[in-house]
């Protein structure tokens, strides 16, 4: 078990790498600098605001679990940085490029990508037309974790998956 572990870890440091080594790349580092905050706190709670006031029906209603999703998600994302605390992958995979004043908190799960899909979720299940927009908005968000230095592919995925998972919850609670 501990050998698979191992094996698990260093192939996801290679993913990892092959990721973050285009740091260096103008376009990329901009578009990834840019699409990253669309996960953090200040974007997301603004979106899911601007989104209740500026609606209403059953979109409102989806703003709702948006919004309800984004408060609820954070609560396990909490928790499980502080059960399982793993350090940020520029504190252990030398070379690692980052930019200045990288985070210091736990690593796993990647907040902003469950905050993203957290928001996104409720709105591809009430008009799945949006799905081709949102889940690659996501998706970019979760690389840009990893492109900047901050996050291993699997806090990724978890937070991918628990945005998803908590956004589905309160679309069905809200809107069914």
């Amino acid at each position: 078990m501990i050998r698979m572990l191992h094996v698990f870890y260093s192939l996801e440091c290679q993913l990892f790498q092959k990721v973050n080594r285009h740091f260096d790349r103008k376009p990329l580092n901009l578009f990834f600098r840019s699409v990253t905050h669309l996960g953090g706190a200040d974007i997301t709670i603004a979106a899911t605001f601007l989104l209740i006031f500026l609606s209403s029906g059953e979109a409102r209603l989806t703003a709702f679990a948006s919004a309800l999703a984004l408060s609820v998600s954070h609560i396990p994302v909490h928790i499980v940085k502080q059960l399982f605390p793993r350090k940020r992958p520029y504190l252990m995979i030398e070379k690692t490029k980052t930019h200045k004043n990288p985070l210091q908190d736990h690593s796993f799960p990647s907040g902003h990508t469950t905050a993203i899909f957290s928001i996104v979720t409720p709105y591809f299940l009430s008009i799945p037309q949006l799905s081709f927009m949102l889940i690659p908005l996501g998706i970019c968000v979760g690389i840009s974790r990893i492109y900047l230095g901050l996050h291993y592919p699997s806090d990724v995925i978890a937070g991918g998956i628990l945005g998803t998972v908590t956004g589905s919850l309160c679309f069905c609670l809200l809107c069914n």
